[in-house]
């Protein structure tokens, strides 16, 4: 029944994008004298990108073959989409369906269905009729003949489910081949990772230098004063070595506190012990605007995904506390599927951008390393939308 069901909607999905096709390029030609046709001809170059999007979900294909572009806006969006193969592969699924598949669609469908159902039908049809031409090839007359093509029919009607199942099945396959992501394997997705790792090197080289900075400005310093501090203590006498000990206990304490905020800000260990929805609450207790969590998560994550997501969220409220200007954000989320989805939401004067070298970029950079994919929708006038999603599965 589900093959039957998919090569129906097959059929209509098919004969919509024929129409749909056969319609830009009439009114394209008529009108392209007065230019009006001219853009209405370039949109079938993107024809298929519905097409694509609906198929996929049709035959339940997973994964989009698109890439975010690298910055907002029509034109960015434009020139995206007409490098990508994805596009172009789309196009020619999309010629395919309209001028040739749904076309075999409904024929394997019509025969596989008519004929049992004309076999089955014949002897209510002879007794009725008094005479039936079944399948317009054998003039039935008589209740026998009648009742022989009525068995004929039953044998057919397994045999014809078999050849719609294997139909159904190629023709899913030969979607998947144009429709899927195809993600590690052409040449634009090797040079983007290539770009990826490169920049996530660069990146954590300057994370390395910024921490070697903050030890040497901030606890090494405090640990040198505590070193001189219990030195003088040695040489002190009674009196004064009271004095110097309360000393060198504060910078130990001191020294303590900034290791531990220090720490915080690499591996939070409320991230560890209570995972991923108790530290973005304390993120969002922290953050100088009001923020809303929601988080649905009832079991644990993978490290490496709680992490990802934690950072992910980490800079993506402290660019909505330092540039969005708005009243009020909030994170919400959960696992859809296998994947991990969260979504930050503010209602500030829009226009974020992942520019290179900025925040937002390193936020892809870290989420590719992850597999994942990081959506950005930031209008002028807002609202801004991050979103990230992350494969997982569910930690043990």
């Amino acid at each position: 029944m589900r093959a039957v069901v998919s090569l129906a909607t097959g059929v209509v999905t098919g004969a919509v994008t024929a129409v749909l096709l056969l319609g830009l390029v009439t009114v394209g030609v008529v009108t392209a004298p007065v230019l009006i046709g001219v853009p209405i001809l370039g949109s079938v170059l993107l024809a298929g990108l519905p097409v694509g999007w609906v198929e996929r979900r049709r035959l339940g294909v997973d994964g989009d073959p698109h890439r975010e572009p690298d910055r907002p806006g029509l034109r960015a969006w434009l020139t995206c989409r007409l490098r990508e193969r994805a596009s172009w592969r789309e196009l020619a699924y999309a010629l395919l369906l309209g001028g040739l598949l749904w076309w075999l669609d409904l024929a394997v469908l019509g025969y596989g269905v008519a004929v049992p159902v004309a076999l089955l039908s014949a002897p209510a049809l002879q007794a009725w009729f008094d005479e039936v031409n079944v399948l317009k090839l054998v003039l039935v007359t008589s209740p026998g003949p009648a009742w022989a093509a009525a068995a004929a029919g039953a044998l057919a009607v397994p045999l014809a489910g078999h050849v719609i199942r294997l139909y159904a099945a190629g023709r899913t396959r030969l979607a998947r081949a144009f429709l899927a992501p195809r993600r590690g394997t052409t040449g634009e997705n090797v040079v983007e990772l290539t770009r990826s790792r490169a920049r996530l090197v660069d990146a954590f080289d300057a994370e390395r230098r910024r921490i070697e900075r903050d030890l040497h400005d901030g606890a090494q310093q405090r640990l040198v004063a505590l070193g001189m501090t219990l030195g003088l203590a040695r040489l002190a006498g009674p009196d004064e070595m009271r004095t110097l000990v309360e000393r060198a206990h504060g910078d130990a304490r001191r020294a303590l506190e900034e290791l531990q905020e220090f720490l915080r800000g690499i591996h939070p260990r409320i991230l560890t012990d209570r995972g991923l929805p108790a530290a973005v609450a304390e993120l969002a207790d922290r953050s100088g605007v009001p923020v809303d969590v929601e988080l649905d998560l009832p079991v644990r994550l993978p490290s490496s995904v709680e992490v990802a997501a934690y950072f992910v969220v980490c800079e993506a409220l402290t660019n909505v506390a330092r540039h969005s200007g708005c009243s009020g954000a909030s994170v919400t989320g959960g696992r859809v599927g296998d994947r991990l989805v969260i979504e930050v939401r503010d209602d500030g004067v829009g226009g974020a951008s992942p520019t290179p070298g900025s925040g937002l970029a390193g936020l892809a950079d870290r989420v590719a390393a992850a597999a994942g994919r990081l959506g950005l929708e930031s209008p002028p006038g807002g609202p801004t939308v991050l979103r990230v999603e992350l494969p997982c599965v569910p930690s043990a």
